[in-house]
């Protein structure tokens, strides 16, 4: 699998059953008096919330189950009447969910379908003429899992502040959406439901208030390798304008070796000899088959077609060159993950935990520590290892913002450092707690951010900046110092805190050491 994958996609039964849910809104219906919007596929009604009109559930690609299952999308079947878009679609085939709580508690009950091309709109207006710049989610969960319903996504308070048109999409994960069959011109299906989605928006959103001619498509985690593989994808070309890279990358893409020895270990397992029977095998039997499976490895594939190169290997995607990014990460990605360390350790501890992560010899994991320690004074051992953990995480998003600086359109980094009080501090800066900052959703988000008074105004900076960059393409706005491009001679990164400032390349002694132990990217 994609390392980027910010949950592991085989699970743990114990986390799901713990995990929190709750109802972000599904339960409210569409009445006569709901916003009415033309689609190219049919006239759809959602609901006005709080001066926000929200339509859920759009369809922008038909079903993709029986002969459709791997194939690139359709379009949707055209309809007459009024449909009602007011409730969340189905999330996409996969394992139950395995979020740590904090995150589990934003994400509302769903069920599975093939059937689940599908996207929300969040808008101040559905009069045509608003070009209001679009702003289009992309979920984490690798390339596996996941969807575009959690209440810290909801795009309703985006649109209220920032006067933006939000969306989120569904789209085909896992086997799914990324098995490899070239013989029946099945590859990177997932991707490809993206690309149908921004086409989508090019063709409708003018009738949301929307400018189809300026579109920041963003992402955290896997969301984030998603946004990095389309700067490579030749028919993303002209759908976006700006994008948002947030803890993830996508360096490489998977080799279509290692696509077919994917493809052909699960019909192993399931015991059949052609992608035609594969389309055949029940969808629930398709995902425990997936889940049971070690090794395989689902993501981006390299085709030679949909994906020609990279994304971002040797270099940044020429034909991207011309679309500004943010990109960035959180201090203390790993505490997210399940086998994170939260107790404390002595010096023996934090020594062999280094040596493992590094895989170096005991003096220069000494010489490492080191440096950790003369950098971040007041760090105890169970932080430091957290933070050298976390800096092997963000080796990608460095890697990616040195390559994007290479071009003509900038790049801006940001380190995002504010730390959770949830769970008696222990998760501190965790990978996704930014999310709810950007996209103005702290209070939706309390199970992560807590409930204390500053989380507002670090949400009005980062959610300001990310909207400022949708609409101009540079982050800059009144309540933050200036954000300077990042360049590899100076490294300009906005630190995201209760102080918000600009360092050129903080922690770079860390930086150096720490890439000293590790291969050199391709």
């Amino acid at each position: 699998m994609n390392r980027m994958n910010r949950r592991s996609f085989l699970g743990s039964a114990s986390l799901a059953a713990t995990a929190l849910v709750k109802s972000t809104g599904a339960d409210i219906k569409s009445s006569s008096s709901g916003p009415v919007v033309e689609t190219t596929s049919g006239k759809i009604r959602g609901a006005a919330i709080n001066k926000v009109n929200a339509f859920k559930g759009i369809s922008y690609g038909d079903t993709t189950e029986g002969a459709a299952r791997f194939m690139p999308p359709s379009k949707p079947k055209p309809w007459t009447g009024v449909k009602d878009t007011v409730d969340w679609g189905l999330e996409a085939p996969q394992g139950a969910h395995t979020e740590i709580p904090e995150v589990a508690a934003t994400i509302p009950k769903q069920g599975h379908s093939e059937d689940c091309l599908r996207l929300n709109v969040w808008t101040n207006s559905v009069s045509r003429g608003g070009k209001r710049p679009v702003m289009l989610w992309l979920h984490g969960g690798g390339f596996t899992s996941g969807s575009g319903s959690y209440s810290i996504y909801d795009g309703a308070n985006m649109a209220r502040k920032h006067d933006v048109v939000t969306v989120t999409v569904n789209h085909r994960l896992n086997s799914f959406g990324f098995l490899y069959f070239p013989e029946i011109g099945a590859s990177n299906a997932g991707m490809l439901d993206i690309v149908a989605a921004l086409q989508w928006v090019r063709d409708n959103i003018a009738n949301f208030g929307g400018d189809p001619n300026n579109v920041t498509i963003f992402g955290q985690s896997g969301g984030a390798g998603k946004v990095s593989t389309l700067l490579a994808m030749p028919s993303a070309k002209g759908l976006f304008h700006r994008a948002i890279i947030q803890s993830g990358a996508n360096l490489q893409g998977i080799s279509p070796a290692d696509a077919k020895k994917t493809a052909d270990t699960l019909m192993a397992k399931l015991n059949v000899k052609s992608p035609a029977e594969l389309q055949k095998i029940p969808m629930d039997q398709l995902v425990e088959a997936t889940l049971s499976t070690p090794g395989l490895r689902l993501g981006p594939v390299l085709d030679g077609k949909t994906l020609p190169e990279g994304p971002f290997t040797p270099a940044a995607p020429a034909m991207s060159a011309d679309i500004p990014v943010i990109i960035g990460s959180t201090e203390f990605e790993v505490n997210f993950f399940p086998n994170t360390k939260f107790d404390p350790i002595n010096d023996a501890g934090l020594h062999a935990a280094v040596k493992q992560a590094t895989r170096a010899g005991d003096a220069d994991v000494d010489k490492l520590i080191a440096i950790y320690r003369k950098g971040r004074a007041g760090y105890s051992n169970v932080e430091l290892q957290q933070v050298i953990a976390s800096d092997g995480f963000r080796a990608g998003v460095v890697t990616e913002a040195e390559r994007k600086a290479a071009q003509k359109a900038p790049v801006y980094m940001y380190y995002f450092t504010w730390r959770s009080p949830v769970r008696d501090g222990k998760l501190k800066a965790f990978h996704t707690l930014e999310i709810p900052f950007v996209l103005e959703n702290v209070d939706e988000g309390k199970s992560m951010t807590g409930t204390g008074q500053d989380r507002y105004a670090l949400q009005e900076k980062m959610s300001g900046a990310w909207a400022a960059f949708a609409r101009t393409g540079n982050p800059n706005h009144k309540g933050l110092p200036n954000w300077p491009a990042f360049t590899t001679d100076k490294r300009a990164t906005m630190i995201f805190n209760n102080e918000c400032k600009v360092a050129n390349d903080p922690y770079g002694e860390e930086r150096v050491a720490f890439a000293a132990t590790r291969p050199a990217q391709a």
